[in-house]
């Protein structure tokens, strides 16, 4: 099937899908990306979303982002902004919900610990194991191990953030990815496809915004504090006029969704003007491109920054979460250290496929086994295992 959409010409389109790796019979209902979104949203990784930090530890309230709720949230923007420029909105949301299916427990702290953790036996990157999820680790299907994805979203995938290798690449790629791309004939010099960048984007613009809002909630900053920040400040000023006697609660909310349209509306008139000036006619024309097809204006980019750097200082590197931070490494350390010394203590069906202690086979099956815990059952873990009064089952 086709889908239901009007598509712009360069957008990926469900019957000329480069197909799986295993191939399948394809639904009489949905289209390929359709099912690939519904393989996400159905899978254990997805679910355990829920009880991941984004921000805040699980325990520490009930009103903070979740990685669960920060996925959702990315993925309304990603099929909003994908319908208002005619690109596929189900390719688009699926590489959204897809982005962060790796993350470890505790976050940014999580993926810290691991990544020193595994230093020796190859490292440790979020966006490897979002991979790994997606290929490997999700057993469902009587066929296949993974999820057995479209190609177009595995693409979008792996150029997160932008090409692998080349002169258009801004970043080093991870080898694991590289060599993925190599192995399975992925062009890695090329751009991601128009909505795997949209995606990519609504992640900066969901996080950006919605850590504000809870940044503010937790106390760890005020208002006041982002009067001076560029593009934020104003709006606070704006919406302060517009509406002077409604409460606090109120105000940040009317201010954050007026931010997002901001971002928003920048980023579809950026986009608009490099889809004029590209005249692309195909898909291929997206990702053959020298530059991003969807991207802020310069000036949106330095208000990005501005915010960001704001975050770092007055949120992310916070009394109050720098402490959660260091107790969150020690979780995944010592968690780590115990399982790769001692295999034997790890579950049944994870145990009969180490290879010994401090072996690399080992080694990345223990990250595998941290990196799908939540929160809440990395310290129940911990607890079991650290505490000799605890239960240990």
């Amino acid at each position: 099937m086709t889908g239901f959409q009007n598509l712009a010409p360069f957008a990926c389109k469900p019957d000329e899908s480069r197909g799986r790796f295993f191939p399948e019979p394809e639904s009489a209902t949905r289209t390929c990306f359709q099912r690939d979104r519904d393989r996400i949203i159905h899978c254990g990784a997805f679910r355990r979303l829920q009880y991941k930090t984004q921000v805040f530890v699980n325990h520490e309230g009930d009103f903070f982002r979740t990685r669960l709720t920060h996925s959702l949230e990315v993925s309304q923007i990603a099929r909003s902004i994908c319908r208002s420029l005619e690109l596929n909105e189900d390719l688009g949301e699926a590489l959204a919900l897809a982005h962060d299916l790796g993350h470890p427990p505790f976050g940014h702290a999580g993926e810290e610990a691991l990544a020193a953790a595994m230093e020796p036996f190859g490292g440790f990157d979020h966006n490897v194991q979002s991979l790994r999820v997606v290929t490997k680790l999700e057993e469902r299907y009587p066929d296949f191990d993974g999820l057995n994805l479209t190609r177009e979203t595995l693409d979008g995938m792996i150029k997160h953030n932008g090409p692998l290798i080349g002169k258009r690449a801004k970043r080093p790629s991870q080898g694991d990815i590289s060599a993925f791309a190599a192995e399975h004939s992925f062009a890695a010099e090329t751009q991601a496809c128009a909505e795997a960048q949209i995606a990519a984007l609504s992640d900066d613009i969901a996080y950006n915004n919605h850590d504000i809002e809870d940044g503010l909630r937790a106390e760890l900053f005020t208002i006041e504090d982002l009067l001076d920040v560029p593009l934020v400040g104003p709006v606070f000023r704006d919406v302060a006029r517009r509406h002077p006697d409604i409460d606090p609660a109120r105000r940040i909310h009317e201010a954050v969704r007026d931010l997002i349209g901001a971002m928003v509306r920048d980023l579809l008139d950026e986009t608009a003007r490099r889809i004029a000036a590209l005249k692309p006619i195909c898909a291929d024309d997206v990702t053959r491109a020298e530059t991003p097809l969807a991207a802020f204006s310069d000036t949106m980019r330095e208000h990005d920054r501005a915010l960001k750097a704001f975050l770092f200082e007055n949120m992310y590197r916070h009394y109050r979460l720098n402490r959660m931070t260091s107790k969150a490494r020690r979780v995944v350390d010592e968690l780590f250290r115990l399982f790769i010394d001692e295999p034997d203590c790890l579950p049944t069906e994870w145990r009969s496929r180490t290879a010994g202690p401090d072996d690399a086979q080992t080694a990345r099956l223990v990250a595998d086994y941290i990196a799908g815990m939540t929160d809440r059952y990395a310290l129940d873990e911990h607890r079991r295992l650290f505490d000799v009064q605890a239960r240990t089952s």
